[in-house]
C-alpha cells in the first residue's frame, strides 16, 4: 500500500488510535503532520518518530477552532506544499445516555466529533483542489451505521452525522479527484476498554456481538487507514468502511 512520501494529516494522533495510524503511516514512508491539542504527549511521539528516523511533525491546535485550522493547513502548505490526505480521527465520547445528559454536553460531542471533521474539510479542499487531488479519511464507528444500544444515543448521533458528511463531500468533490471515505470501528482493544472489560457482564456483551469473536486492534483500525490513504485505493470514494468483525451484518 503506497504512501510513500504523501503529506498526511491526522487529527488527534498524539495518542491512543491516533497515535497507531501514525506510526503505521510513517513506518510506510509518509510525511506526517499530528495535530492536536495535547502537547505533552504530542511532542513526546513527534521526538519518539524523528529518533527512528521517520519523518513527523507535532502541531498544537484545538481541532474545533477557525483560526487554528486555517494557520495548521497554511504551515503544512507552506512547508510541504500540498496536503495529500487528511485523516479526521479526533472525537470524544461523553458516556452518558439520553436521560442523563445535558444539552451543553451534547453540543460538546457534536463540536469535537462533526465540528473538527467539517473544519479539516473545509480548509483542505482548496489545498487538493489546486494540487489536483487528495483523500480525506474520517473516523466514524460502527455507531454511524447502526444504533448500538450500549452507546450513548449522543455519540452515535455524531457518528452518524460524520458517516453522511463524508458522503456528501464524496459526491461533492469526486469529480475534482477529491476522494472522501470514512472508516467504521467496532469496540477498539484499548487500556480503556480493558478497564471497562472489568465488569464481567460488559465483557461478554461486547464479545457476543462481533461473529468472529474477538475484538478490533489498534493495528485494525490503522491498517484500513493505511489502504485507503494509498495509491492503491484510487478509485475508493464515499464508502463506509466496517472494521467491525462482522456487527454490522447481523
Amino acid at each position: 500500500m503506497n504512501v510513500k512520501d504523501k503529506v498526511i494529516l491526522v487529527t488527534g494522533g498524539a495518542g491512543g488510535l491516533g497515535a497507531v495510524m501514525v506510526e503505521l503511516l510513517c513506518k510506510n514512508g509518509a510525511k506526517l503532520y499530528i495535530l492536536d491539542l495535547d502537547e505533552k504527549k504530542g511532542m513526546e511521539l513527534e521526538a519518539e518518530l524523528v529518533k527512528s528516523s521517520y519523518y513527523a511533525s507535532f502541531i498544537q491546535m484545538d481541532l474545533t477552532s477557525e483560526e487554528a485550522w486555517k494557520q495548521a493547513i497554511d504551515t503544512v502548505v507552506v512547508k510541504e506544499g500540498r496536503i495529500d490526505v487528511l485523516v479526521n480521527n479526533a472525537g470524544i465520547n461523553i458516556r452518558k445516555p439520553i436521560e442523563e445528559m445535558v444539552i451543553s454536553e451534547f453540543n460538546t460531542m457534536m463540536l469535537v466529533n462533526v465540528g473538527s471533521v467539517f473544519l479539516g474539510t473545509k480548509y483542505v479542499i482548496p489545498v487538493m483542489r489546486k494540487q489536483g487531488g487528495g483523500a480525506i479519511i474520517n473516523t466514524s464507528s460502527v455507531c454511524g451505521l447502526i444504533g448500538h444500544r450500549f452507546t450513548p444515543e449522543a455519540y452515535t448521533t455524531t457518528k452518524g452525522a460524520v458517516t453522511l458528511l463524508t458522503k456528501s463531500i464524496a459526491s461533492r468533490y469526486g469529480s475534482e479527484n477529491i476522494r472522501c471515505n470514512s472508516i467504521h470501528p467496532s469496540t477498539v482493544d484499548t487500556p480503556l476498554v480493558q478497564q471497562m472489560f472489568k465488569d464481567p457482564v460488559k465483557k461478554q456483551q461486547r464479545f457476543d456481538e462481533v461473529p468472529l469473536g474477538r475484538l478490533a486492534t489498534s493495528d485494525d483500525v490503522a491498517n484500513a487507514v493505511l489502504y485507503l490513504a494509498s495509491e492503491e485505493a484510487s478509485f475508493i470514494n464515499g464508502v463506509a468502511l466496517p472494521v467491525d468483525g462482522g456487527v454490522t451484518c447481523c
